[in-house]
């Protein structure tokens, strides 16, 4: 938590200027859009909470187990997110993301394989 702490005010004070030069006429859009839908502000704040819950997951997984485990997770994410977008989406997919995702998806099961035995 002290991490978060101490690099939230520290990417405000680099990404608001950033994106002030970078699209110069954004303050005046997210005004408007504030005023054109009720709900904005409702869910803007909805969004940032679940960001603070997904870095604070994070760290928590972290501390309970390893940072090793946080990228074995992150890699069976990134599987089942493939998957979900192939069944809802329909995208094409090519023999060799089949064999990268079916190693990633072996990889998992042989880490949690080799966790459990080595308890």
């Amino acid at each position: 938590m002290n991490l978060l702490l101490y690099m939230s005010p520290i990417a405000v004070l680099v990404l608001v200027p950033t994106a002030l030069v970078m699209e110069p006429n954004v303050l005046e859009v997210i005004i408007s859009l504030g005023r054109q839908h009720r709900y904005m502000w409702l869910l803007l704040f909805i969004n940032s909470t679940l960001a603070y819950s997904a870095n604070l997951s994070n760290f928590l997984v972290t501390k309970h187990t390893s940072a090793l485990t946080l990228q074995v997770l992150g890699n069976a994410k990134g599987a089942v997110a493939v998957v979900i977008s192939i069944l809802l989406f329909r995208n094409p997919v090519t023999a060799v993301g089949i064999g990268g995702y079916t190693m990633t998806v072996l990889g998992v099961v042989a880490y949690g394989e080799a966790k459990r035995r080595f308890r």
